[in-house]
């Protein structure tokens, strides 16, 4: 996908922001191991609030918002329950392993985004008077070892993984940008440019994430 920006608009990243997601949530939790992976609200009201707000708080209505997977949970209405309460006109996602409603298209559910993908190659110009700035990133909800491009540079951004912080960018030029590694905000391209573009050109290793641990 070809993006130009205008000026003045930003370009944001996230993923995994499991709206509504009663085991993610501390108060609502079934999870063995919560204290490790659960996010430390009192309800899950509390939480869906404060994603909402994060996401408001820095995106604006004509910024782009990329979203890499797993959007909602809590049932097909929690879809655009979220998507509804975000001010942002331009959000493209793509699917993450429990976006199934989103990508059967329910109810023409995939209306509420400006574009649906599974692997999405996004190829990026900034605008700068008589110049323009090229970047290009392989995006996906699941970490990819080794993608289209990276002997070139090209960046890789995934989520699905919901590192914490200091496990968040990989030893190349790679980086999950779930809520969780972020403090529930989005990150904004300048930031994930200054993090990733000056990184040497190295196949992707994650340490263990979460569902090494879970069964179910």
């Amino acid at each position: 996908m070809k993006l130009v920006l205008e000026k003045g608009q930003r370009l944001w990243f996230t993923s995994d922001t499991h709206y509504s997601h009663a085991n993610i949530c501390s108060a609502t939790t079934n999870w063995k191991d919560a204290d490790d992976t659960a996010r430390h609200f009192d309800s899950i009201e509390e939480m869906n609030n404060a994603i909402v707000n994060n996401i408001n708080e820095v995106v604006g209505e004509d910024d782009i918002l990329i979203h890499l997977g797993d959007w909602s949970f809590g049932g097909f209405d929690k879809i655009e329950e979220f998507r509804n309460q975000i001010v942002c006109k331009n959000v493209h996602l793509v699917l993450g392993n429990h976006d199934h409603h989103i990508r059967r298209n329910k109810e023409n559910i995939q209306r509420l985004f400006k574009s649906i993908h599974d692997y999405l190659y996004l190829d990026l110009r900034i605008p700068n008077g008589k110049f323009v700035s090229k970047f290009s990133f392989v995006c996906m909800h699941y970490p990819i070892a080794s993608w289209d491009n990276m002997n070139a540079g090209i960046m890789h951004l995934h989520g699905h993984c919901h590192l914490y912080p200091e496990h968040r960018i990989a030893e190349g030029r790679a980086m999950d940008v779930g809520m969780d590694g972020n403090k529930l905000y989005p990150i904004e391209l300048t930031e994930v440019l200054d993090l990733l573009k000056d990184r040497p050109i190295k196949k992707l290793c994650l340490p263990k994430d979460h569902h090494e641990k879970r069964l179910i």
